[in-house]
């Protein structure tokens, strides 16, 4: 292992000692809390200043397949975004001879490090590098043509290299679902859990994390899908600036509910934990995003759904291309509601309790998006 090169503890944010156990002596890439295909549990597990000893099994021998995560800002244990990216490279794992290591960026500026780390090592020889999150997009623009033998994969963005596989969802039209779900309840009086909408009150809201293209295609999306449950739902709109600030999100979202709003949909990774603490406080609902997180979080008694986003499919799909060599760069994919790439889930404590009329309406919808007979704007100036 080339030690000299850079430090683990100085340069990358691990994610628990049994990953250090795995590498010890294999690789000159981020040491960074590697994993293999038994890793267990869910990235909400994971705690990355852990110092407890655990049993890996690390995938050994000269076909064994490499891959390097660097996760989005937030890290893991945000039971979404990135925990979803995580589900996906553990699926690969598990099935294939592929074993992999994780680094958790703590600002977009590290990003290069890390994506730069991956390529130049050669013991082990990565053979993918897979880039979570829009903002590692700039990054790689620089890092991918200066390594043109080393294939990347990035999610929700395109990055125009040849060594480069880009992912992207139409976030918009799964949050079209949750959009109609809340412009839906808010006309009602509807009570579930310790939570019930305002009788007073047609009014809902959105809280994102960093504001750009990306989130505000959720924006559009949901805005279009209240406003299609009603034109008379004010619909409230805010950014944290943030992925990773849970008071931030509270904060945000505590203001939206003293102004009369009952639900409050977020996407704003671990931020978004902050609307759920909000949501238990005043008495109201919220809905998730990436992951169903009235599984991943401990707030079910809160969420009433989550607009799921299957970034765990593109990042398997992409390990599985270059385990059968088929990984071809240079081409993009986008993944919408026809491709079970975004979905609505209802939660597993609330959802059902959601009238079934409900729910017929969202199932009306989704199929109408599917025949391009809705058609979901992805700016809210469109909306």
């Amino acid at each position: 292992m080339d030690t000299d090169r850079f430090d683990r503890r100085k340069f990358v944010k691990g994610v628990g000692a049994a990953g250090l156990i795995g590498l010890a002596g294999c690789t000159g890439g981020p040491e960074s809390g590697g994993s293999s295909g038994n890793s267990g549990g869910s990235g909400g597990d994971s705690d990355s200043d852990s110092e407890e000893t655990q049993t890996q099994t690390q995938a050994s021998g000269s076909d064994t397949t490499y891959v390097g995560m660097v996760y989005a800002t937030g890290g893991l244990g945000d039971g979404s975004f990135n925990d979803q990216a995580q589900t996906g490279i553990q699926r690969a794992a598990e099935e294939f001879d592929l074993s992999y290591d994780e680094s958790e960026p703590d600002s977009v500026s590290q990003f290069s490090t890390y994506q730069t780390q991956y390529a130049q090592s050669t013991d082990p020889n990565y053979d993918l590098v897979s880039c979570i999150g829009f903002l590692q997009a700039d990054a790689l623009s620089q890092t991918a043509p200066d390594y043109p033998d080393q294939n990347f994969m990035i999610v929700d963005s395109v990055v125009d290299a040849p060594n480069v596989r880009s992912y992207t969802f139409k976030e918009h039209e799964g949050s079209y679902l949750v959009g109609q779900l809340a412009g839906l309840l808010t006309t009602q009086s509807f009570s579930a859990g310790g939570s019930s909408t305002q009788s007073d009150s047609t009014n809902v809201g959105f809280v994102g994390g960093v504001e750009g293209s990306l989130i505000k295609k959720f924006e559009a999306g949901y805005i279009a899908g209240v406003k299609a449950a009603s034109d008379d739902v004010d619909v409230q709109s805010t950014y944290t600036g943030s992925f990773s600030d849970p008071s931030a999100g509270k904060e945000a979202a505590l203001q939206m509910y003293s102004s009369g709003a009952d639900i409050v949909y977020h996407a704003a990774g671990n931020t978004g934990v902050g609307v759920f603490q909000a949501a238990r406080e005043e008495g109201r609902f919220a809905i998730g995003v990436d992951r169903d997180q009235s599984v991943t979080t401990d707030y079910q008694d809160v969420i009433l759904a989550s607009m799921v986003k299957r970034v765990d499919t593109a990042v398997y799909n992409a390990a599985k291309a270059i385990v059968n060599d088929s990984f071809e760069g240079g081409t993009a994919t986008t993944l919408g509601l026809a491709e079970e790439g975004v979905d609505i889930v209802y939660g597993t404590e609330l959802g059902d309790q959601i009238p079934e009329d409900v729910k017929s309406q969202i199932a009306s919808a989704r199929q109408a998006i599917i025949d391009g007979d809705v058609s979901v704007p992805t700016e809210p100036s469109n909306v």
